[in-house]
């Protein structure tokens, strides 16, 4: 069987490690990779190590960020009272596309998952939790994704945080069962945002 070699099926391995990349386009994103001129490709090596250097989580949100706070957290313009819960950092992406909402957000890196061995625990909610006591928020909008998993951290949540007395809301079903939100266009997103309902 022919092969290019270690170092190209070492980068064709690594490649198809990615989410959503097959052996097939692993193989594809490597062949362009090496026909690239060497200033292309060693740009590209460098944004790569460069994010991972720079990003980390911030302190506030837990969302991704180069800075400590966030962006997001540090602008004294936005709402200070609304806090959007979200699963993952992609998905505070995909709501600030619909240019709408105006709060905080709340990145719990993950969803309920028993079957996977993922609890409550092995999420942000203390997180949450110690943001919630100052009583600036007044009210949590749970944006997790509408599926079993989503549902499951959004009843989880709404029952722990009920008793401090917040406005709980969950985003309307504007969007697909089953589906994520970083996959959604800005108008659905917007409707789903502009028909959340109290839970």
């Amino acid at each position: 069987m022919f092969s290019f070699g270690d170092s190209m099926a070492r980068l064709i391995s690594q490649l198809s490690r990615l989410p959503g990349i097959g052996p097939k386009t692993a193989q594809r994103l490597a062949m362009h990779i090496i026909q690239l001129d060497d200033a292309r490709v060693k740009d590209l090596a460098n944004s790569l190590v460069e994010a991972k250097e720079k990003m980390r989580f911030c302190s506030l949100c837990c969302n991704l960020s180069e800075t400590d706070p966030c962006s997001i957290c540090s602008d004294e313009k936005r709402d200070q009272s609304t806090i959007c819960v979200v699963s993952d950092p992609r998905d505070v992406m995909a709501m600030e596309k619909t240019r709408e909402y105006k709060g905080l957000y709340h990145v719990l890196h993950g969803s309920i998952q028993p079957n996977e061995g993922i609890g409550p625990e092995k999420l942000k909610i203390r997180e949450l939790q110690i943001r919630l006591y100052d009583g600036e928020v007044k009210e949590l909008i749970l944006a997790t994704n509408p599926n079993i998993e989503g549902e499951t951290t959004a009843l989880y949540l709404s029952r722990l945080i009920k008793p401090l007395g917040l406005k709980i809301t969950r985003i309307a079903r504007g969007l697909p069962v089953g589906g994520d939100l970083e996959y959604a266009d800005e108008i659905t997103l917007l409707k789903a945002l502009e028909g959340r309902r109290e839970i």
